[in-house]
């Protein structure tokens, strides 16, 4: 297992440098080597032994009405349980964050939850949000992505839309919107942002894209849409 002492201190190794700042500042961060690469290298070992069965098809809706659109989106989950000790240091890493997020900004989170997200060559995710305002219990998303090697010519970006009112005038993936923010998912980006704030979506890719999607929960019992990054 990889430690995590100090993690998110900035004497070491200035992890997750900028993060409390960012959200602070602009609700969002893009942090391009967040957590120690062993960590990242054994996740994505980690998500790699998964066989076709362990991923399920990603549902949309609500909780009590979810269904299968592959209008909407196309990937497969695995929902993280922390009994792997690659996942279980990835949960307590979180865990810090959440900790630190509490101090920093205030948020009162409660709780983090996560699943492995694949996308297999073309699947993608339409623009949506991962929380609706007032009813919802994700405060903050977060991604980590676990792609080695990965190009620009590989697609698959996450394009986070930083201004609503831009959103119904933009084309379907972001053509030529100056209001958003393409992340390429490069081996240990990670990405965090308010979730009932910023709309998203997911680009096709060219090879199998694999990442970690989660999010910041606070004791609230409304239930809340299930999505991934």
């Amino acid at each position: 297992m990889i430690p995590t002492a100090g993690l998110l201190d900035a004497d070491a190794g200035v992890l997750l440098a900028g993060l409390w700042e960012q959200l602070e500042t602009q609700g969002y961060a893009v942090i391009p080597a967040g957590l120690p690469t062993p960590m990242v290298a054994q996740l994505y070992a980690c998500v790699q032994e998964l066989d076709d069965s362990a991923f399920n098809p990603a549902m949309v809706g609500r909780i009590s009405t979810q269904q299968r659109n592959e209008l909407v989106r196309t990937d497969a989950i695995h929902w993280i349980d922390g009994v792997k000790p690659a996942t279980q240091t990835y949960l307590q890493a979180m865990e810090d964050v959440r900790q630190q997020l509490n101090r920093q900004l205030f948020l009162g989170l409660f709780e983090y939850e996560c699943h492995f997200a694949r996308y297999l060559p073309g699947c993608f995710y339409r623009r949506h949000l991962d929380a609706f305002r007032g009813d919802t219990n994700r405060v903050v998303s977060s991604v980590l992505y676990l792609n080695p090697d990965w190009a620009a010519a590989d697609g698959g970006e996450l394009v986070l839309y930083t201004d609503s009112g831009a959103e119904a005038g933009v084309g379907q993936n972001g053509a030529g919107s100056p209001a958003a923010v393409r992340v390429l998912p490069t081996f240990g980006t990670m990405v965090f942002f308010l979730s009932e704030k910023f709309p998203h979506e997911v680009l096709p890719a060219r090879r199998t894209r694999y990442s970690i999607a989660g999010w910041f929960r606070i004791n609230r019992m409304a239930p809340a849409n299930m999505s991934s990054a």
